[in-house]
């Protein structure tokens, strides 16, 4: 902005915030509404499936997608497996069943766990509940 050159940083900051507060922008429903829906997937580990977290949401699968798209960046279903990989992650410690633990977080198989801890963190569950062990 040619009007901000030559002005120290600070002062430019204050004039720009002064500006943009200004605008007052009214709340955004849709990143409300997106928001709390990532929290959820985030602390109810029920949510398995984007098909039931939008009907929990009173929305289309589609129309879901695309406010996550829009409001949040990545799809829902990349945030579900998101924080399924992180509960997988979570639960490594110890004896583990990998095919029970993968069942209980929804994976179709056991090799769909581990390809999807192993995309996420460079190691296998087992070579990473190895290291943490140590």
């Amino acid at each position: 902005m040619a009007a901000l050159d030559g002005l120290p940083d600070e002062q430019a900051a204050a004039l720009l915030d002064g500006l943009l507060l200004g605008l007052r922008p009214e709340p955004d429903e849709q990143v409300r509404s997106a928001m709390e829906l990532a929290d959820r997937v985030r602390h109810d580990r029920g949510v398995r499936r984007v098909d039931d977290l939008a009907r929990d949401a009173g929305l289309s699968t589609r129309s879901l997608q695309r406010l996550f798209t829009e409001y949040v960046g990545v799809s829902p279903k990349w945030v579900i497996l998101r924080y399924r990989v992180h509960e997988a992650i979570e639960r490594a410690g110890g004896a583990v069943d990998w095919a029970v633990l993968a069942a209980e977080l929804g994976y179709s198989d056991q090799a769909h766990l581990v390809r999807e801890v192993t995309a996420a963190i460079g190691m296998s569950p087992a070579a990473y509940a190895a290291a943490i062990s140590r």
